[in-house]
């Protein structure tokens, strides 16, 4: 029903696919991916902890050279959004 919120998407659903949108933006996610890449910050605030963690290890393995990895990661992440650990699509 329309105005009827849907306690399963309490931040909407996404126009194309239907799917609820996360609580965590794509800006956000992207913007600590820039800066903080390195350390996996904006996957962590995603809940992808797998893939920040090896960000974290890839940085220090290759002596600070890895974070061009989150750098790039923050860029596509603002250019075309992607999902939360739930799966949900980003704001």
């Amino acid at each position: 029903m329309p105005g009827v919120p849907d306690p399963m998407a309490p931040y909407g659903v996404d126009p194309v696919t239907g799917q609820p949108l996360s609580d965590k933006t794509k800006l956000v996610a992207g913007l600590l991916q820039i800066f903080l890449g390195g350390f996996g910050v904006g996957r962590f605030y995603t809940g992808h902890t797998k893939i920040a963690v090896l960000q974290i290890v890839v940085t220090i393995c290759t002596l600070g050279f890895g974070a061009l990895w989150g750098f790039i990661d923050g860029i596509i992440i603002i250019a075309n959004g992607g999902t939360d650990a739930e799966g949900r699509v980003l704001r």
